[in-house]
């Protein structure tokens, strides 16, 4: 390695430490610079204060006109569903639903599929294998 770079890297270091060192002892003696600060954050905090006042006072003014908008529509389709729910009342009244099928018809159903199931039972578990001679046996 040669010895001019090495050197010319140590002397950029020697220069750059002390400048760093004189940046932060300047920002450290800022007793003014934490004033402003304060100051700033108490103006902020005002602010903030009346920015949520005007928050609060559009919200209530919107809720109150959405309110006074729905108002004559929502009562409008109150009156239209209960309207409604005296026709479905009326029509079921009317026209009682017949039923498909009695009690004695369903367990007479319920009884041709079982006998049903139980045939193709039989049929599948005897197999393949018989012949007609089996019959006439």
């Amino acid at each position: 390695m040669r010895k001019g770079p090495l050197c010319l890297m140590l002397v950029t270091l020697s220069i750059v430490a002390p400048a760093h060192g004189e940046e932060s002892a300047a920002g450290g003696s800022s007793t003014p610079l934490s004033l402003s600060a304060g100051s700033q954050i108490s103006e902020l905090q005002q602010r903030l204060k009346v920015s949520e006042q005007q928050r609060e006072e559009l919200s209530k003014q919107l809720q109150s006109a959405d309110a006074e908008r729905e108002s004559p529509q929502l009562s409008r389709l109150r009156q239209e569903n209960q309207r409604l729910k005296l026709q479905l009342k009326e029509a079921q009244a009317s026209s009682p639903l017949p039923r498909f099928l009695t009690d004695q018809q369903q367990w007479f159903v319920i009884g041709a599929g079982v006998a049903l199931l139980a045939l193709l039972c039989g049929i599948f578990a005897s197999g393949a294998s018989r012949k007609r001679r089996q019959w006439l046996n």
